[in-house]
C-alpha cells in the first residue's frame, strides 16, 4: 500500500524519488532536533537508549536494504563488488574522522586519547566556538552516508527496498537530531537557533547526496552494487566507531543494548512488511 501510494504521489523517476527521500530524512532530523523544546532536559540514560535504537536501525538497514540486495539483485550473486564498496566506505569514514575530531570532544571536553587521564581535559569554555564548529563538522560527516544510502536505494529503482530504507534512516535521524541538539545546547548554543540550524545543516548535506546517489547509480548502473556497499560500509563505521562507543561510556550499557535490539526489530519489521 505504501509503495503504491508513494509511486502515485511522486512517480517512479529515481532522481525525483531520491530528492523526496532526502527531504523526508532531513525533515525527521529537524523534528528530532526540535524535541528540545518539549523535552528540555532528557537524561543521559534516555539519550543512550535512543542512540542505541538509532544504531540498531542503521545496522539492520545496512544489511537488509543495501548489502543483501546489492549482492543478490544487482551484482548477480557476486559479493565482491559490494564487499569492495563496504571496505571503501569504511575507509573513507576512517580517513575523514582522522581530519575531523569526534563529537565526543564537544560533549566531554577531552579527546578520546585523553580519556584515561582526566587531568588532560580540554577547557571547553575557552574553546567553545572552535568546539561547536568541530562538532558540526563531525555530525555533518556522519550524516553523509545516510543521504547517500537513501539516494542509492531509490537509484536502484526498487521502491520496495528504498522506502523501508528511507523510513529506517528517517527514524534513526530523530534520536540523532535530539542527541546532537542536547550536546550543542550544553555547549552554550540557543535552543531555537540550533534547532533551525540542524534542519538547514542536515538538509544541505542529506538532500543533495540523496539526489546525487540516485542520479549516479541511475546513470551508470554498474556502479550500483559498489555504491550500495559504500553506503553500508560508511554507516557500519559510524555505528561501530561513534554511536555504540558513546552509548557505553556513562554506565547505561544495558539500556543502550536493549535500544539497539529494538532498532533492529523495527527495521526488520519495516523491511518484511513493506518489502
Amino acid at each position: 500500500m505504501l509503495v503504491e501510494t508513494f509511486a502515485r504521489l511522486f512517480g517512479t523517476d529515481p532522481v525525483i524519488n531520491g530528492l523526496v527521500g532526502g527531504v523526508v530524512i532531513a525533515s525527521l532530523n529537524l523534528i528530532g532536533a526540535s524535541l528540545v523544546f518539549v523535552w528540555r532536559d532528557p537524561s543521559e540514560r534516555a539519550l543512550d537508549g535512543a542512540l542505541g535504537f538509532a544504531a540498531g536501525v542503521m545496522l539492520a538497514a545496512s544489511f537488509t536494504s543495501l548489502i543483501i540486495p546489492g549482492v543478490e539483485t544487482y551484482s548477480g550473486g557476486n559479493p565482491l563488488p559490494v564487499l569492495f564498496g563496504v571496505a571503501l566506505g569504511a575507509l573513507f569514514l576512517d580517513r575523514s574522522d582522522m581530519l575531523i575530531p569526534h563529537a565526543h570532544y564537544l560533549v566531554t571536553g577531552r579527546r578520546r586519547s585523553d580519556a584515561a587521564d582526566p587531568d588532560t581535559s580540554l577547557p571547553v569554555e575557552n574553546e567553545r566556538l572552535a568546539g561547536v564548529m568541530l562538532f558540526v563538522l563531525a555530525i555533518t560527516l556522519h550524516n553523509m552516508p545516510e543521504g547517500l544510502a537513501v539516494g542509492v536505494g531509490f537509484g536502484s529503482g526498487d521502491l520496495e527496498t528504498a522506502i523501508p530504507l528511507m523510513l529506517a534512516i528517517g527514524l534513526q535521524n530523530v534520536p540523532e537530531g535530539l542527541a546532537v541538539s542536547v550536546a550543542a545546547i550544553n555547549a552554550g548554543l540557543d535552543r531555537r537557533a540550533y534547532a533551525v540550524f540542524t534542519g538547514i545543516r542536515s538538509g544541505v548535506v542529506e538532500i543533495p547526496l540523496a539526489v546525487f546517489g540516485a542520479y549516479a547509480v541511475g546513470t551508470v548502473s554498474a556502479l550500483l552494487p559498489y555504491a550500495m556497499g559504500f553506503a553500508a560500509g560508511a554507516m557500519l563505521f559510524v555505528i561501530s566507531d561513534e554511536i555504540l562507543p558513546e552509548t557505553h561510556t556513562r554506565g547505561n550499557e544495558r539500556i543502550a543494548t536493549l535500544g539497539t535490539i529494538v532498532g533492529v526489530i523495527v527495521m526488520l519489521y519495516l523491511d518484511i512488511s513493506l518489502g
